[in-house]
């Protein structure tokens, strides 16, 4: 059981006010589509830019304009005058930052899309948050910023001093920013860090898309590592529930946990990183033989080396996650596996 002092805060009518960036991606869309669900408000903050196909980012916006306390606002995160306005019509009680340049590879052949998202997009939110008054800022990370860590299950206590790509490097720095504005100006914070998180809806550039699409067209698949790698799956609703939950764990004193190998609580600012995984890692080969008998077909595969800024496994801890929820990411992979088929089978007229 959850000790009073880490259940989520709610105002007595339970209806709050979110401003959410990167709502036309994956995890955007779904946070918001759950928080609008549950009777709150949200605005949503897009560039809706075409590093993959933009029919998906619309059919997700179509989606959540079904909701009337939706509020889209379509503009870029380095639009800084764009951003104050759409928080300031917003007036959030809190501010969850998931937009961002993605991809792990493509940060090697356009580095510099990764350094005005992900690092001057993330300064401007970090400026206005500081005069938003916002209850609770809660930013998006990954578990890439622990590298090659030969040391698992990947504890947030870890030193992760190493990324091997780009992206990494710049989504570490966010972190580090964000804890010198939490001690500075009083920003209660949350970075999250994500493991490989997937399900309806998801990324046509992540593996399990891509996987699917091509075993449909009768096309081969290209296992990198020649499948020996293996990563921490993360079913989308699991995450979804993890961050909802977080939402209203808002770092202090008061929700400290004991357990200090874990707790990440810093003690000059209201600042914690808290893992978003469920630490059951799985290997590609077993991942493709689940997407083949989700299927029912087998995949023509090729196998391939690891690509650069490739990391060989990743692997959560969620204890410090369990510690402040109760909750840890559980959701079979065969069952997550079915879900994106059953619903990428239902889309893909829309999308072609």
């Amino acid at each position: 059981m959850v000790s009073a002092a880490l259940r989520p805060a709610r105002r007595a009518d339970s209806r709050m006010r979110y401003f959410i960036t990167g709502t036309a991606g994956f995890i955007g869309f779904h946070l918001a589509r759950r928080l609008l669900q549950d009777g709150h408000e949200v605005t949503g903050f897009d560039g809706m830019t075409h590093y993959y196909n933009i029919k998906l980012k619309h059919m997700r916006n179509a989606a959540l304009a079904q909701f009337p306390a939706f509020r889209p606002v379509t503009a870029m995160l380095e639009d800084r005058a764009a951003l104050e306005d759409a928080v300031a019509a917003a007036r959030p009680e809190i501010m969850i930052h998931l937009a961002a340049q993605a991809g792990v590879r493509y940060s090697n052949e356009n580095p510099h899309a990764y350094l005005t998202s992900n690092l001057v997009g993330s300064w401007n939110i970090l400026e206005i948050a500081k005069n938003a008054g916002v209850a609770h800022l809660m930013l998006a990370s990954t578990s890439s910023i622990y590298g090659a860590n030969p040391t698992v299950p990947f504890h947030e206590t870890d030193r992760a001093d190493e990324p091997l790509t780009f992206y990494a490097a710049t989504k570490k720095s966010m972190e580090l920013m964000a804890h010198s504005y939490s001690h500075l100006h009083k920003i209660p914070t949350t970075a999250f860090r994500f493991f490989t998180v997937y399900g309806p809806w998801g990324r046509p550039d992540m593996a399990l898309f891509k996987f699917v699409k091509n075993m449909l067209e009768d096309q081969p698949i290209e296992i990198y590592g020649e499948g020996k790698m293996s990563r921490d799956f993360t079913y989308i609703d699991d995450l979804i529930e993890s961050i909802v939950r977080l939402s209203g764990v808002v770092p202090s004193e008061a929700n400290r946990v004991a357990d200090e190998r874990v707790e990440t609580l810093s003690h000059q600012a209201r600042f914690r990183i808290v893992n978003l995984g469920g630490g059951q890692p799985t290997s590609l080969l077993d991942f493709v033989d689940i997407v083949e008998e989700a299927l029912g077909r087998p995949a023509k595969r090729v196998m391939l080396p690891m690509q650069q800024g490739d990391v060989p496994r990743t692997f959560a801890s969620p204890d410090l996650l369990v510690a402040l929820t109760g909750y840890k990411p559980d959701t079979p992979l065969a069952v997550g596996v079915s879900a994106f088929v059953d619903w990428y089978l239902e889309a893909r007229g829309e999308l072609d």
